[in-house]
């Protein structure tokens, strides 16, 4: 192996999983640690993998930092649809008649953008809220990835009216330290949507960047209520939260 061409070399590592490089063949010997480290190997498997953007990424700890956080990128969100009811969500408040999950388009509603949604939760006539807090380390998102990388944090939520009755929507999503200091928060405006609406589902997002060191927790939270004060399910709908780890 010592007689190979470097660059035949990279590309028989560039043939190894990923954590087996890291934790196996960087050990081997000082060459192999060098490539390892450096940005042939993981620019080489960047384009056998199809991960795009990475011409964007500079250093050697980058390319290795895309790859592995390309790789991992997912929705750390659960149930964002209401397939599993109101699993998973907590701090629930149900003013009025409380959460309930409906299938789309429901009443007075619209098919949403994406075929592969299927339901959306629904608000009352009092403020309905509710959250989830997102572990990153559990999540696989280790302590010093998460201080010296600072990896993109990308929210998303969809909120829709009925167009029969108006409504109000909030969104608000906090990173919290260890100790669940919030070290940096995003909160919208109370979006108020008019009775008589064309009940169309519109994004809302928010990209954390240079957020500082000491993340360990993302907590999410949306909610809202009707303003007419029907009683039943007349307010904002909500579905395919998302919350994401990008490079």
């Amino acid at each position: 192996m010592e007689s190979l061409p470097e660059a035949v070399l990279i590309r028989i590592l560039a043939s190894i999983p990923a954590a087996d490089l890291v934790l196996v063949c960087r050990l081997v010997c000082c060459q192999w640690k060098n490539l390892v480290d450096g940005a042939a190997l993981w620019i080489l498997k960047c384009q056998q993998e199809g991960l795009t953007g990475a011409e964007s990424q500079e250093s050697a700890e980058n390319w290795q930092n895309f790859y592995f956080l390309s790789k991992k990128k997912r929705n750390l969100i659960k149930n964002p649809c209401g397939e599993e009811d109101l699993q998973y969500w907590g701090e629930v408040e149900n003013g009025g008649d409380g959460w309930k999950i409906e299938e789309l388009p429901g009443d007075f509603g619209k098919e949403f953008p994406s075929e592969e949604v299927h339901k959306y939760f629904v608000t009352s006539y009092e403020w309905c809220r509710k959250s989830q807090v997102i572990d990153l380390r559990a999540e696989g998102y280790w302590e010093e990835l998460m201080d010296t990388t600072q990896p993109k944090v990308v929210v998303k939520d969809w909120y829709a009216g009925r167009s029969d009755a108006g409504c109000l929507y909030e969104l608000c999503v906090k990173l919290l330290s260890e100790n669940e200091d919030v070290l940096a928060e995003y909160k919208s405006e109370t979006i108020a949507i008019p009775q008589d609406n064309d009940a169309d589902w519109t994004e809302i997002s928010h990209t954390f960047s240079s957020y500082g060191p000491g993340v360990r927790f993302v907590r999410f939270e949306h909610g809202g209520q009707d303003t007419l004060f029907w009683k039943g399910w007349y307010g904002v709908r909500v579905t395919n939260s998302s919350v994401t780890v990008e490079p």
